[in-house]
């Protein structure tokens, strides 16, 4: 079974909105925890547009999982993570101008500023893991660079127009999931998964967890955090 982990970027999002201190991105987290989070991520972006390092600095006192720092390959937030020491950081492709994050990284294209980054947040103990398209090019670039998990990205399987489109993106998750595995990575998930069209994902087999946050934290709008993470809980159940 598929373990989850809760993005608690979009509760900083709100916050950001008026620029004041409500509401609490670590008290948020307390509560994913409390539903049945396996883990805690924050992305720390270049511009701070949501999570600040003031609150990856006082989230990780005080929640009981463990936190996995989102983050690019910039000199200066990898100096953050350094600082922070993370369980996990995972190394995402970032664009000032994007909305969200829009693929997956180009570990073959970014190979030599990448291996640098992972060698040098393994050295200071902290895991690594990439957030990669599910390609199984990708994938060995992967490993050629030294991290030992990889978050596949599920924005296409997400957004596919088709019933057909939609199972061919499944299919070539599940392969790139099985040659992972064999590599040896640990594979986790993640990008536009919600209460409808998790399920797939969370049946493949060897998924060893599901990265969410913006349906998690599009749905506490309506039921409160709490029930919105336990329900997610339940449909990977």
């Amino acid at each position: 079974m598929p373990k989850l982990g809760v993005n608690i970027d979009h509760v900083a999002t709100i916050r950001q909105a008026r620029g004041g201190f409500e509401p609490d991105p670590i008290k948020a987290a307390l509560l994913c925890e409390e539903a049945g989070a396996d883990s805690i991520v924050a992305h720390l972006r270049e511009d701070r547009r949501h999570i600040k390092e003031k609150d990856l600095f006082r989230l990780i006192k005080v929640i009981r999982t463990h936190l996995n720092l989102e983050m690019s390959i910039a000199p200066e937030i990898a100096d953050v993570a350094l600082k922070l020491k993370p369980k996990q950081a995972t190394l995402v492709p970032e664009r000032r101008l994007e909305l969200t994050t829009e693929g997956g990284l180009d570990v073959k294209a970014g190979f030599k500023k990448i291996k640098k980054t992972v060698q040098i947040l393994k050295q200071s103990g902290i895991e690594v893991s990439l957030f990669i398209d599910p390609d199984i090019k990708q994938i060995g670039a992967s490993l050629d660079v030294g991290a030992g998990i990889i978050e596949l990205h599920t924005g296409n399987y997400a957004n596919a127009k088709t019933p057909l489109q939609k199972k061919n993106e499944l299919k070539r998750i599940k392969k790139a999931t099985d040659y992972a595995l064999k590599k040896g990575f640990v594979v986790n998930a993640g990008h536009g998964l919600n209460y409808k069209n998790v399920k797939p994902i969370a049946h493949i087999e060897g998924m060893n967890e599901l990265n969410i946050g913006h349906s998690i934290i599009s749905h506490a709008v309506f039921v409160g955090i709490f029930e919105a993470v336990k329900k997610m809980r339940e449909l990977i159940r």
